[in-house]
């Protein structure tokens, strides 16, 4: 596996992550220790681990989990590159939820201190880390209007938009010719709260209304217009500029 340095990152050239200047990114190579690879259905985070490092996810997709004494999953959000790992067991002590990779994963590794580090020597980029933190929350709110408000209708499109969207902001035709999707209809229930059944007809139901197509492992939106219509989605889904650690 070869070494990515930060400066050489190719997230870094994408118009979705906030340029660092050059004493930023030399901040950020001396706190990273290592890369590490994660197969798919492998467990990044444990719930309740301590002594968890701080990551990027630098290729690859993931997700945040948790779950019941029985088994029942409950997905809380997806991870895509250029995300962060483990900045609220940094603030909590233990890992409140899990992460299992959904794909084969690489993952930059930071000293345990990173996050102290960041706030301390460049307190801009330590102000980006706790905007993720911030922003995933709000993620978190709106997964938590869809499971308890939305029908399985609109759950299943505000995802298929936020995703597409999300995904669209890492390639260089930014979704034109569809985009990368990873997610089984499992993942999909487990992320909305509703049975395999009910997700596989209502995808179907959305897909003969001629608003989205799944094949080949990509992602379609065929009517760009209504689909966020018929979603009942808070704004457009496109991912605001982030830092990158």
């Amino acid at each position: 596996m070869e070494f990515v340095s930060c400066q050489a990152c190719p997230l870094r050239a994408l118009p979705l992550f906030v340029e660092a200047s050059g004493s930023e990114l030399a901040l950020i190579e001396s706190l990273k220790k290592e890369q590490v690879v994660a197969h798919a259905g492998q467990c990044i985070v444990h719930e309740g681990q301590a002594d968890l490092p701080l990551y990027t996810l630098l290729q690859g997709w993931a997700f945040r989990f948790k779950t019941l004494s029985d088994g029942r999953r409950q997905i809380l959000n997806f991870l895509l590159p250029g995300d962060v790992i483990g900045v609220q067991q940094h603030m909590g002590g233990v890992a409140a939820c899990g992460v299992q990779a959904l794909s084969d994963v690489l993952l930059c590794v930071f000293r345990s201190d990173a996050l102290w580090e960041l706030h301390r020597m460049a307190p801009a980029l330590g102000f980006g880390v706790t905007w993720l933190a911030a922003h995933e929350e709000s993620m978190a709110g709106d997964a938590l209007l869809s499971v308890g408000r939305r029908s399985a209708e609109e759950r299943i499109a505000s995802l298929l938009i936020v995703m597409f969207k999300r995904v669209a902001a890492l390639l260089p035709d930014a979704g034109a010719q569809g985009v990368p999707f990873l997610l089984t209809q499992q993942h999909i229930a487990d992320a909305l709260g509703l049975s395999l059944a009910h997700t596989h007809r209502t995808l179907r139901k959305l897909e003969k209304r001629g608003l989205h197509r799944i094949e080949a492992g990509r992602l379609h939106l065929l009517d760009v217009k209504l689909l966020p219509q018929f979603a009942d989605l808070y704004g457009d889904g496109k991912p605001a500029r982030r830092p990158l650690l």
